[in-house]
């Protein structure tokens, strides 16, 4: 028999809750404005919008946004990272949320214009129901957009293989993040206009150069690279 709901979540509580992962801590860098950008661009944030991060971890992505004057309500499955981010967030303004998406608390149902993720999805459970909790969530007419990695990369396995304390159990939902599966379980939850945009090529280490930079903002337009991507956005918005 498949993992059961229940026994998911609670593995990656403890995947995440226990590791303090070096790849998840915060901190401005040029590879995550790289990605900030990208979403805001995908999702058409604003400032005034109301915006529900999902799986929001320690806050990686979070405070970033916040710091843009982007304000949040961040949710997450861990009260332990909640209570990290809480840490870190000192005087910032940021509603946390402990709670499972595809569970939405009633309060939190047609309140959000966008809803937004980083590397989260595939850390869940069933496409449709955390699409179906999304749906929940917005207004008429919002808009979803999360920030993934391409299922095809080889580059992500060969992570996974080698880091310290990642697991197969604990990221092996990148097999579902393909634009044929994510769309159609969009689809069937009432979405449309669902879109995937692919971008970027290199990991922190090197975006974080100049250098590297530069190389991959000479490179990753270029038809013959484009197969070596390494992020998609996925995007989809409620019929108004």
């Amino acid at each position: 028999m498949g993992e059961s709901i229940l026994e998911h979540n609670r593995y990656q509580r403890e995947y995440y809750d226990s590791t303090n992962k070096r790849t998840l801590r915060r901190g401005r860098s040029p590879y995550i404005d790289r990605h900030l950008d990208r979403l805001i661009d995908a999702a058409s944030l604003e400032r005034a919008q109301t915006i529900l991060e999902i799986g929001c971890g320690q806050g990686r992505y979070t405070l970033p946004l916040v710091d843009r004057g982007f304000k949040l309500a961040a949710l997450d499955l861990s009260p332990v990272l909640l209570e990290r981010l809480r840490t870190a967030a000192g005087p910032r303004d940021v509603c946390l949320v402990a709670a499972d998406i595809a569970h939405l608390p009633q309060h939190l149902m047609k309140r959000f214009d966008r809803v937004i993720g980083f590397f989260a999805l595939h850390h869940m459970h069933d496409l449709d129901l955390v699409f179906r909790g999304v749906a929940s969530a917005l207004k008429p007419g919002g808009i979803l957009a999360l920030l993934e990695p391409v299922a095809k990369n080889p580059l992500y396995y060969l992570q996974i293989m080698l880091t310290p304390k990642m697991t197969w159990r604990g990221e092996r939902g990148l097999l579902k993040m393909r634009t044929p599966i994510v769309h159609a379980a969009l689809r069937r939850q009432g979405f449309v206009d669902c879109r995937t945009e692919r971008f970027g090529l290199f990991p922190p280490a090197i975006v974080n150069t100049r250098i590297g930079r530069y190389l991959e903002d000479g490179l990753q337009y270029r038809r013959y690279i484009r197969i070596a991507n390494a992020f998609q956005i996925f995007s989809a918005k409620l019929p108004a």
